[in-house]
């Protein structure tokens, strides 16, 4: 069973008198680092390591935050936002932080829990987490699965570091990942292409191409929040706006064909990219 913890209600976050080492600040990275410091973490007790700073990234110094400073002790958490192709290089950098002292969160895609173990050490608290671009603006939601060595204190700062960008969901073993990526991770694609799909459907019944474009993304959009704001399920809200013989009907119809409708479709998109993530961690882990 995965457990579900929502953002709400969310306190000021700490992460403990050592501080928090980033490494990497590109897109994932910087919208981690602005959802810590929207959730009240004091710049003063974050490290940042990146070899091509942004200019944003340059600005923050004037608030405390250290650039590219070597800590002086092990930090309480590290969170690894690298790219995963120099991820092996990465943490070898870092190898003299692998221990009980310093938790590890990782955020790169494809890189297993037991190859972190390899460059860190066995008994380093290893936390694997899979967030989605919805991070970016606050609205994402992030699987988290932990090593042996995580105890459920560690794991609860893993989730109040992830909760400042979004949900997070639970998982028992790493294996689920796989899935995770095949839903939510490369699932904010599918939701952009069924937009483009919309729009341009729009634009072949007469609407002007802005239009068009406009009524489909803010469609998509303020569906997303209905979903989560109300208790009803996805089919509940479904039947909710279906008429009976009405247009929404006829239209269905067509979507849910059991033989070319939506839900085949979905489901071979899902186990294309889960096919996908499983072959990639494989060839991460040598296999």
């Amino acid at each position: 069973m995965a457990q579900v913890v929502g953002p709400e209600g969310q306190s000021r976050l700490e992460v403990g008198d050592r501080g928090l080492l980033l490494l990497g600040c590109g897109k994932m990275g910087s919208a981690l680092l602005n959802g810590w410091l929207n959730a009240g973490l004091d710049p003063e007790q974050i490290i940042v390591l990146d070899p091509r700073p942004s200019d944003w990234l340059q600005s923050l110094k004037h608030l405390g935050l250290r650039l590219n400073q070597q800590p002086a002790e092990p930090p309480s958490v590290a969170v690894i936002a690298t790219k995963p192709q120099v991820m092996t290089s990465a943490l070898s950098n870092l190898n003299s932080l692998g221990s009980r002292q310093t938790l590890f969160v990782s955020v790169a895609a494809g890189t297993l829990i037991s190859t972190c173990e390899e460059l860190l050490g066995p008994q380093t608290p290893i936390v694997r987490t899979m967030p989605n671009t919805p991070a970016a603006v606050g609205s994402g939601i992030t699987a988290l699965v932990g090593n042996a060595c995580t105890t459920a204190s560690h794991m609860d700062l893993a989730i109040q570091l992830m909760q400042a960008v979004g949900e997070t969901v639970i998982l028992d073993n790493e294996d689920m990942l796989h899935a995770v990526t095949a839903i939510s991770g490369s699932g904010p694609a599918y939701v952009f292409a069924l937009t483009e799909a919309l729009a341009e459907a729009g634009r072949e019944l007469g609407l002007a191409q802005e239009v068009s474009a406009k009524l489909a993304s803010a469609m998509v959009s303020g569906s997303g929040d209905l979903m989560r704001h109300s208790p009803n399920s996805p089919a509940e809200l479904r039947n909710q706006v279906t008429s009976p013989n009405g247009t929404t009907e006829a239209g269905l119809r067509e979507l849910m064909s059991l033989e070319k409708g939506v839900f085949p479709l979905i489901q071979r998109t899902a186990q294309a990219a889960h096919s996908r993530s499983v072959e990639l961690s494989q060839r991460a882990d040598g296999t």
